[in-house]
């Protein structure tokens, strides 16, 4: 993030592509095609240590380094991964058996030990992992031999099976590599680290022994592409192999058209919402909220901002997940309607559409490109009705620390790939507010709060249904966020892959059963 943006130079983004086609002539030639594959990231992964990784790269990475106990499969439902089953003697014990002859990447064998090693060291504060306050529900973790582990826990927590998808960790190797370990990780996973360079480019290899039976590539190279225009090219060119959401609107129809392309496109789990502070003396009248979210023309943004990839939402969940809510109160474009609400609100409008306005917001958003451009929008919108919208803008880490802190009036954020309904508990339950909580617009309703903590106490899955259900009908009342969509998920490729299937989080899954199809 030191860079400074420069005024694009033509020059230099044409020495950037020749350099770029020169050293992939180079190293193409070298008849790696059909076994390996070329996947592009927008930055560079941070941690390739699984309890330590938070950001996308990083996960897509070590999703394929590493395995959990667990796996979700295309319906975010729970199927076994490293055991080979569980059981619930009791609402506060789970036990795991463990698939035997299972090899970490350095030969050792998966066992008990290195279960119990992984999640302690998660739970050490010494150890910074910012999983750290997800597994406080953990009271202890039994041993009962080489391949069954118990988990006890403190209280009932239903998205426990949630929180076992993390990558295990050896045990001796992590201890010895300590802070370190990310920088050389070793999994069980169906790739296995070759090579780091940071900032540049991990080069991965076919783990022969992957206890699932080895990949059909042999090689992955995944390299950091900022600059999107050189990662569209590289792809049209055939240097690039994937790319997954890394990519704006404006590009996917060039992709569409390209014959030696192939697109993959499905509804995705990314969450867009506005946040609204409730502490602000504007905001917080929810005849305000409601106006706002009135004034939005969403179908609008969708087709022209986002080149109609995303569908409109009610709330967190997808339409696909299996607690979704789809009866709940909507709003839909209605300028008039806004303007009666404010009315109502006691913000009358001073000279009835002319210059002069009801009230000020100030919209914080980053530099990045459709996050301003979706600014300027709102800023429209807003002004139809008679508020004006002030847009600030910040680099990334300054902003982030500003909506984590609570300190904002209006904002548009995203939530990654939510698996678990619980996630209504972390953001809307007042427990929850900042700067340790997800609560970052100070919300506070008690039945909200009684019915989140029921949810995650619940072991029933249709019960929680029904509880997570009420809990998407309130939340669309009080409108502590405006939804706006889900954004699909899109992967576009070289035509000769196949095998690669999308998963609503974006994971990446299937690259393990990615081939290329036979050069005849």
């Amino acid at each position: 993030g030191f860079m400074k943006k420069q005024k694009s130079n033509p020059w230099i983004f044409l020495a950037i592509v020749l350099s770029f086609s020169l050293f992939y002539s180079c190293s193409k030639s070298k008849g790696t095609d059909q076994n390996s594959l070329v996947i592009a990231f927008e930055s560079a992964p941070t941690n390739l240590d699984p309890r330590k990784a938070t950001d996308v790269p990083s996960a897509r990475i070590t999703q394929i380094v590493f395995s959990g106990l667990i796996r979700f499969d295309r319906k975010s439902s729970i199927t076994p991964d490293l055991c080979e089953r569980w059981e619930v003697p009791n609402n506060k014990t789970y036990i795991f058996y463990l698939k035997k002859g299972v090899k970490f990447h350095n030969g050792e064998e998966l066992k008990a030990s290195d279960v119990k090693y992984t999640f302690e060291s998660i739970m050490d504060p010494h150890f910074k992992s910012p999983l750290n306050g997800s597994f406080t529900f953990l009271r202890q973790i039994k041993i009962i031999d080489d391949y069954t582990i118990e988990f006890q826990l403190n209280d009932p927590y239903a998205p426990f099976l949630d929180s076992m998808s993390v990558g295990i960790v050896p045990k001796k190797y992590g201890e010895k590599l300590g802070e370190s370990f990310g920088e050389n990780p070793i999994g069980t996973g169906p790739f296995k680290i070759n090579k780091i360079l940071p900032d540049e480019s991990i080069i991965l290899e076919a783990n022969e022994s992957y206890f699932e039976g080895k990949p059909k590539i042999k090689k992955i190279i995944f390299k950091t592409v900022k600059d999107e225009t050189v990662r569209i090219l590289g792809t049209e060119k055939g240097e690039i192999n994937f790319l997954e959401n890394a990519f704006s609107p404006d590009s996917i129809e060039r992709f569409r058209d390209n014959p030696n392309l192939k697109t993959v496109e499905g509804e995705g789990t990314d969450y867009y919402y506005i946040g609204l502070n409730l502490k602000d003396p504007i905001l917080k009248n929810k005849k305000v909220r409601e106006a706002i979210a009135y004034a939005i023309d969403r179908d609008d943004i969708i087709k022209n901002l986002e080149g109609g990839t995303a569908k409109k939402t009610t709330g967190i969940l997808p339409s696909t997940h299996w607690a979704y809510e789809g009866d709940v109160r909507e709003y839909t474009f209605d300028p008039e309607k806004a303007k009666k609400l404010l009315d109502e609100a006691g913000f009358k409008d001073p000279d009835r559409g002319g210059p002069k306005t009801r009230f000020k917001l100030v919209y914080k958003t980053t530099h990045e490109e459709r996050s301003r451009k979706f600014g300027e929008v709102l800023q429209e919108l807003l002004r139809k009705v008679g508020i004006t919208l002030e847009i600030k803008m910040y680099e990334w880490g300054t902003f982030y620390d500003d909506i984590k802190n609570g300190n904002f009036q209006i904002y548009r954020l995203k939530w990654v790939g939510v698996t678990d309904p619980d996630q209504y508990y972390e953001v809307f339950n007042s427990k929850n507010y900042p700067p340790n909580g997800k609560n970052r617009g100070f919300y506070s309703n008690p039945e909200i709060d009684r019915l989140t903590e029921l949810g995650r106490k619940t072991l029933d899955t249709g019960e929680r249904k029904k509880i997570y259900s009420q809990i998407q009908k309130i939340i669309a009342e009080d409108l502590p966020y405006i939804s706006l969509w889900h954004s699909d998920n899109i992967a576009v490729m070289s035509k000769g892959l196949h095998g690669f299937v999308l998963y609503p989080r974006g994971d990446f899954t299937s690259i393990k059963n990615i081939y290329w199809e036979e050069k005849k």
